[in-house]
């Protein structure tokens, strides 16, 4: 697999049917390892070894509904309210980050929430600070340090 712009993380892998699986560790099993789950697997170690996401938050391609179709979301974190911190989606190293990158984030945000949005291929990462007043988001230079505020 390609290298990605992320620190180094061990991982587990095995071999069935000729075909490459990766563990995950959030939904505790093995997982057919494409070019997207490779990235979604070094955001979701990243997110947990460096910066302090805790594990049982965290949630991992879960279907929702938005204006009748079925659509599903790479990565959440939840806060220990259950709504929801940080909305993430993840592209193949292949795939260019563009507009209807952010559209379809934005999309998945309105009905979902998330404070904090990161768009990822792997290698190039962006992260945004919803203002929902205004109805925009605003960059920042890096996803902020898990905090747990009383």
């Amino acid at each position: 697999m390609q290298k990605l712009n992320f620190p180094s993380f061990e991982f587990r892998f095995k071999n069935t049917k000729n075909k490459l699986a990766i563990f995950d560790i959030i939904r505790k099993k093995f997982i057919q390892l494409t070019p997207e789950e490779w990235v979604r697997q070094h955001v979701v170690h990243d997110l947990i070894y460096n910066k302090n996401y805790p594990e049982q938050l965290i949630n991992v391609e879960k279907v929702i509904k938005i204006n009748d179709l079925i659509k599903r979301y790479d990565v959440v974190v939840f806060k220990p309210n259950g709504t929801i911190l940080l909305l993430i989606e993840c592209k193949a190293p292949q795939i260019k980050i563009s507009q209807n990158t952010f559209d379809q984030i934005a999309r998945y945000n309105l009905l979902l929430q998330a404070d904090l949005l990161y768009i990822t291929n792997g290698l190039n990462h962006y992260y945004c600070q919803m203002d929902f007043e205004l109805e925009q988001y605003h960059f920042l230079p890096e996803l902020p340090l898990y905090i747990l505020k009383p």
